[in-house]
């Protein structure tokens, strides 16, 4: 059987080269504020990637994604082992573009921060009097940059993400930033509605695109998980104050509580933390794990 190493890990991820395709294996590791915490959140991986997959199935009208199979009787025979069970995806090899796409729905987080100072988030500027936690009239696209392992990732204005792709990609900067800006809000507002039928509001989200063989432009990485998303329970959602969520807002809220824990999270946190992804997976799926 051979032996695979992965070539890249981030701070959740670790990715496989299998030769013409790779296998993405999502770890139980959680990180908050770019810091990967001591604990180990178990099933955390399996449902991220079910969650992407689920998605993934959904969107594939809208635009292709990479996901070949999240079976691993598909994968290279040294994939068929306990520890990459349900938590792992078969992929098409992409050029990734080096953009972060983040999508807001709702006002809240960093965004809200930023509205309160100047009223405006990441340079749009937003009409006046809005509540935290309030829907926006429309979804606003806020590109970032993407930090390596370690680094903060940048905001930047849609006219900086033009430059940034123009770089990279001589003469097609325009093409792919609009591209990018569109599909991200698509996306956002086919899946924002699905889940809203199902009690669940995603306040945000960030997607990441890369090219085909051909140029096409290509939805990859991971898609509305908790983990690059905010959601909040439909029922006794009210603007004015932040609100309960799935996702590892959680985990965030006690760490800022909890400034001495060295990253460390008590078992009581990491069971409601599982428990949230869990519910959260079953609420949009309609399927238990």
């Amino acid at each position: 059987m051979t032996e695979y190493k992965p070539f890249k890990e981030g701070k959740v991820r670790e990715i496989y080269d299998v030769g013409d395709a790779l296998v993405m294996v999502a770890t139980d590791r959680i990180s908050a504020f770019d810091v990967i915490l001591k604990n180990k959140i178990t099933k955390k991986g399996t449902v991220l990637t079910q969650m992407s997959k689920f998605w993934f199935d959904y969107t594939k009208d809208l635009l292709p994604n990479h996901m070949i199979s999240v079976n691993t009787a598909d994968m290279p025979e040294f994939f068929r082992q306990p520890q990459f069970e349900g938590n792992s995806m078969l992929c098409r090899k992409l050029t990734m573009l080096p953009i972060e796409c983040i999508v807001r729905g709702y006002i809240t987080g960093s965004g809200w921060a930023s509205y309160q100072k100047t009223g405006k988030v990441c340079g749009i500027t937003l009409p006046e009097g809005l509540k935290e936690s309030d829907k926006l009239p429309e979804p606003i696209y806020t590109p970032s940059t993407k930090a390596d392992l370690g680094d903060h990732d940048e905001n930047i204005s849609y006219e900086q993400s033009i430059t940034v792709l123009e770089k990279h990609f001589p003469g097609k900067g325009e093409e792919y930033a609009a591209k990018l800006r569109d599909y991200t809000i698509a996306l956002y507002k086919k899946c924002a509605d699905y889940a809203l039928s199902r009690g669940i509001i995603i306040a945000d989200t960030k997607f990441e695109f890369g090219l085909d063989e051909a140029g096409n432009v290509v939805l990859g990485d991971e898609m509305l998980t908790p983990d690059s998303s905010r959601f909040w329970p439909l029922e006794g959602y009210e603007p004015g104050h932040g609100q309960p969520s799935f996702d590892k807002q959680f985990v965030r809220d006690w760490l800022k509580a909890n400034p001495d824990s060295d990253y460390l999270l008590p078992q009581d946190v990491i069971d409601k933390t599982i428990d949230k992804y869990l519910e959260a997976y079953e609420l949009l799926t309609g399927t238990k794990l």
